[in-house]
């Protein structure tokens, strides 16, 4: 069996290496699998990619002996799952590897906005000007953090937020209401959460639109619709999915004063806003919104935006819980055991 695995370091070979063995015949790259930069070789039998490739139904017709995908993240919204379905292709995630690793990421973004930590360093940095003038900031004890999504990394955020001495409430499809009792929160609607919650913070999947069967789309889920719900000043924290908030809805948001700040490690269209060249590039904006791109750029001149480039899974111990978990995925393939087809951890 030949697998390739994409987008991968040197260190994650030689420990991917040392963990599948002579099992496999093994191949590897740093390039993204996309239909403009495919691999010249083309037989394998699977490959493991992670958020940079996209997985559509061209890439996936190119690979005529392909019978398993695994993509080292929780998020599959890069892979034409219904496609690969129809071929009888197995694919495989990660459907948890950073429950406290994003959770932390996603406080971590909250406090730089709350206390303004980041303009405070950048005074120092830049002008050397040793005053704390203007960045006055709030305490977060004693306010309303709203989650959206009690997974697996949801539930890690309300225990920090409970550690914060903050109020938490949550809004998921999935209630369950065991868990609101353990973890001291209480489950509302979306419009409630937004109307009450001084912070939001987003930790659901991103469905598309008819992905998969059953399940309700995220898309847009925070929209123009019912941004302006959202209680005045609230702060946004997206670590989960760009294309979760609707671009256009949340600019005016911030524009607006609705908003007061925005913590994001996720945008809309953010694979064109990666330094790619040639083809690729070009390739990447024929197929972009270009309205959301150049919206994008506009979220980082804001003063009240903090971006960080899809950062929040990246430390060592989570590295290396997703290199096991597609390790056990191709391992399972290879013992002829199942591999769960994705849907939203609960």
């Amino acid at each position: 069996m030949k697998v390739l695995f994409s987008e991968i370091e040197n260190w994650e070979a030689d420990y991917i290496k040392r963990q599948i063995g002579n099992q496999a015949e093994l191949f590897f790259n740093e390039q993204k699998i996309i239909k403009s930069n495919l691999p010249e070789q083309k037989d394998f039998d699977a490959i493991s990619v992670f958020v940079g490739s996209k997985i559509d139904k061209e890439v996936i017709d190119n690979f005529p002996n392909l019978k398993l995908i695994t993509t080292r993240s929780t998020g599959f919204d890069h892979i034409d799952l219904d496609y690969a379905k129809q071929k009888g292709i197995q694919v495989g995630y990660v459907p948890g590897y950073g429950d406290n690793t994003v959770a932390e990421y996603a406080f971590g973004l909250l406090l730089a906005l709350s206390r303004k930590i980041y303009d405070g360093v950048d005074r120092i940095k830049e002008t050397e000007n040793f005053n704390f003038d203007g960045l006055r900031g709030f305490d977060l004890k004693g306010k309303t953090m709203g989650v959206l999504g009690t997974g697996r990394i949801g539930q890690h955020t309300i225990k920090i937020a409970n550690g914060f001495g903050m109020n938490v409430i949550a809004y998921d499809a999935f209630q369950k209401e065991e868990l609101a009792q353990s973890l001291n929160f209480k489950y509302v609607s979306l419009d409630e959460l937004l109307g009450q919650a001084d912070v939001i913070s987003i930790h659901l999947p991103y469905i598309a639109p008819s992905t998969i069967s059953g399940q309700a789309s995220t898309h847009h889920l925070i929209n123009k619709d019912n941004i302006s719900k959202i209680k005045k000043g609230a702060i946004l924290i997206n670590t989960a999915r760009g294309a979760i908030v609707e671009t256009d809805a949340l600019v005016q948001a911030l524009q607006q004063g609705i908003l007061g700040g925005a913590g994001l490690d996720v945008l809309e269209e953010e694979g064109v806003l990666q330094v790619e060249r040639g083809m690729a590039f070009r390739d990447s904006l024929r197929s972009a919104d270009m309205k959301t791109v150049l919206e994008d750029h506009v979220l980082m001149q804001m003063p009240n935006v903090l971006i960080t480039p899809h950062n929040a899974f990246n430390t060592v111990e989570a590295l290396k819980r997703i290199l096991d978990t597609d390790i056990n995925n191709i391992k399972f393939y290879l013992s002829k055991s199942q591999v769960s087809f994705p849907v939203p951890a609960k």
